[in-house]
């Protein structure tokens, strides 16, 4: 009888604390992901940069096709990239046309933060943000992590996140 006591509790105990440790080793994949996401799709922009620096293009016509390019690109399910100038205005978001073009620096999410503010200030340096956002087509703001960096030649931080 003891012998079963304390594999039921050594069973118990090993539940107790490798749950917690599965859980953040997801939580670290999902951003690991994410940031290595968003920093493709900055390197694609740097490839159009790059085009416009030799003069194949002009700076609009480089911005219009990252656009375009960061518009069209996905991975995964359901991953998709915005970017937002460091005005705050809008320049990409899944084609939204409500949003893209408008300025959303003092948008708010349902607990109060003003999160394109928040992707602003960690985009400078390439940093996570949590807050709460509708997923495409639907109404109501789930929680959402995300990683947002610059892309200084654009003025633009780009972004892109899970939801948990």
């Amino acid at each position: 009888m003891k012998k079963v006591r304390i594999v039921v509790l050594g069973a118990l105990l090993s539940m107790v604390f490798c749950l917690p440790v599965s859980a953040q080793t997801q939580v670290s994949a999902q951003d690991l992901l994410i940031k290595s996401e968003v920093e493709t799709a900055v390197s694609m922009l740097g490839a159009v940069y790059a085009r416009h620096k030799k003069g194949e293009m002009t700076i609009e016509k480089a911005k219009a096709l990252g656009a375009d390019l960061l518009r069209e690109m996905r991975y995964g399910a359901d991953g998709y990239f915005w970017a937002d100038t460091k005005e705050g205005v809008n320049v990409v978001l899944y084609g939204r046309k409500d949003t893209e073009g408008r300025n959303r620096i003092n948008d708010k999410d349902a607990k109060g933060v003003y999160y394109v503010k928040e992707f602003l200030a960690k985009g400078k340096a390439g940093g996570y943000v949590e807050y709460h956002f509708a997923k495409q087509g639907q109404t109501t703001a789930l929680p959402k992590r995300s990683y947002v960096k610059l892309f200084e030649p654009f003025g633009w931080v780009i972004g892109t996140g899970y939801y948990r």
